[in-house]
């Protein structure tokens, strides 16, 4: 089997937790206590773009890897959680797909 779907989901993976620190961390505090709110907006459509990607990437993933709904569901559970996709691929590097 071809690791290359679980390569990119990685990747991605990696990329939309960044973003989502980088907006929970950096942006946002500089919208409320630095008075820069286009700093949410650039890194919150950056951060919108890479989820969906991510999104996308999840279905490829389950498509073709053929993941079980568990997968599935703690691939999107986890982007709401700040350090989510590194325990998440923790878990992932346990399994044969790696």
């Amino acid at each position: 089997m071809s690791q290359k779907p679980i390569r990119h989901f990685r990747k991605a993976g990696f990329a939309e937790g960044l973003s989502l620190l980088i907006l929970l961390f950096i942006a946002m505090p500089l919208k409320y206590w630095a008075n820069l709110p286009e700093v949410v907006t650039v890194v919150g459509s950056l951060h919108g773009f890479l989820f969906i990607t991510y999104l996308l990437i999840i279905a490829y993933t389950t498509w073709k890897v053929r993941w079980g709904f568990i997968w599935v569901f703690a691939a999107v559970a986890v982007a709401f959680i700040p350090f989510g996709n590194i325990l998440l691929d923790r878990q992932l590097q346990k399994t044969k797909w790696v």
